[in-house]
């Protein structure tokens, strides 16, 4: 399901999701404010209908979009299991089983939108208050799994859709009796508290990208092709966590002699080559340099030992 590393892949399942929850805290708000026997007098039922009816195929639309992206993405690898079932993701297992939890009671939702005719609609109003479960836990699972909660534009998208939310249902539980001031106060407050607590106590280290330095767990195979005259060795691996890397490195080589070595080392998930040359060859390790797109140069060291499915040890970049 892995299929790429291109980093116009995880833009898309970033952007998606939060789009998703933008148009989902929009409907959320119209379906607030549209409710109840006196909003109705205003506006036909059927009007009403018809904008929930867009905003959740447009919200669906996105979360196909959002984890479409995600399961052929390899920066953050998911099996069809863990996208499907509820906390038996490894990446933030709480957070994101409340996602899928989420999208999954959104389904559900627009099945019984799709009945509603055959079914009381007593029953069908009721389940309908299930959007407010949505909303909440499509609000947990972006502030606690996104990738991109400590950004300031983001957290300050969190804060208005929360904010808006949050004292529409005030008003509505008040009976549209709470002073229009009184509610726009709480709104801001809901609007300069999260995202200080985003940037805050709550902020988390982003992931890192092209990295100048890093040293972390290296995986992979030693491969040798050739006769004894001339081989070619290479090493294939990569290190996963928390700066993902792809790994290269071919030798040909002769009795006593190295002809020719290339190395190559994709960062993940911007998808930028760093590419070089092995300098030093040990038994179970190696050395070398190279230059990203950019120019930037890194020195690359890597050392390992014999495993049940390959070798295992470390890799290390500095500039």
């Amino acid at each position: 399901m892995h299929l790429t590393s291109s980093p116009a892949i995880w833009y898309a399942a970033r952007a998606s999701g939060v789009a998703a929850y933008v148009v989902l805290s929009v409907v959320v708000s119209i379906g607030i404010t549209l409710g109840g026997k006196k909003q109705s007098r205003r506006w036909p039922r059927f009007a009403v209908e018809d904008i929930h009816r867009f905003g959740g195929l447009l919200v669906g639309s996105l979360i196909v979009v959002h984890v479409g992206a995600i399961a052929v993405d390899s920066f953050l690898p998911f099996s069809i299991v863990q996208l499907v079932v509820p906390f038996t993701a490894r990446y933030r297992a709480l957070w994101t089983g409340l996602g899928i939890f989420a999208a999954e009671l959104l389904l559900a939702l627009a099945i019984t939108n799709h009945y509603r005719k055959r079914m009381p609609y007593r029953f069908w109003r009721a389940a309908h208050y299930a959007n407010f479960a949505v909303w909440t836990l499509a609000s947990v699972h972006g502030i606690f799994a996104g990738t991109d909660r400590s950004a300031t534009w983001l957290a300050v998208v969190y804060g208005l859709c929360i904010a808006t939310v949050a004292s529409l249902v005030a008003w509505r539980v008040g009976g549209g009796a709470l002073r229009p001031t009184r509610i726009a106060a709480a709104g801001a407050v809901g609007v300069v508290i999260l995202p200080v607590l985003l940037l805050g106590p709550l902020q988390k280290n982003p992931l890192p990208w092209n990295a100048s330095r890093i040293s972390e767990r290296l995986t992979g195979q030693v491969i040798r092709n050739g006769t004894n005259i001339k081989q070619i060795v290479s090493f294939v691996g990569g290190a996963q966590s928390p700066q993902k890397l792809l790994v290269r490195a071919d030798l040909l080589v002769s009795p006593q002699r190295l002809d020719a070595t290339s190395l190559q080392v994709e960062y993940l998930p911007s998808g930028d080559v760093c590419r070089g040359r092995v300098t030093q060859v040990g038994l179970t390790s190696f050395a070398g340099t190279c230059r990203l797109p950019d120019g930037a140069r890194r020195v690359v060291r890597a050392g390992w030992v014999a495993a049940e499915a390959g070798v295992d040890g470390t890799i290390s970049l500095h500039a």
